[in-house]
């Protein structure tokens, strides 16, 4: 049973989804329900955070990489090319200011 449990809590969207506070606090009252010895609640606790700092980063990097894929494919400029823009713009009116000087 507790194997099934952890399975079902280890599930990586809907551990991703939750707070730090809430993985821990359904940690602890799992913990307490299943009256589970000091040592095992902490190799628990321990493992399940674990897993949900996995989960938490992978999730990052999808959604970093979906919307990286979105805007190059609907070609929006992103920050850095902005600022390269920018720095490209202030050139050209430093170069003509100069020209006219």
């Amino acid at each position: 049973m507790l194997e099934m449990l952890k399975k079902a809590m280890f599930t990586g969207v809907g551990l991703a989804l939750k707070t730090r506070e809430e993985v821990e606090e359904i940690a602890n009252d799992w913990i307490q329900r299943q009256k589970m010895s000091e040592e095992d609640g902490r190799k628990f606790m321990s493992d399940l955070m674990g897993k949900y700092d996995d989960s938490r980063g992978k999730m990052e990097e999808r959604i970093e990489k979906v919307v990286a894929d979105f805007l190059s494919r609907v070609n929006i400029a992103t920050r850095e090319e902005l600022d390269a823009v920018k720095d490209d713009v202030a050139l050209l009116k430093k170069a003509m200011n100069a020209k006219d000087a």
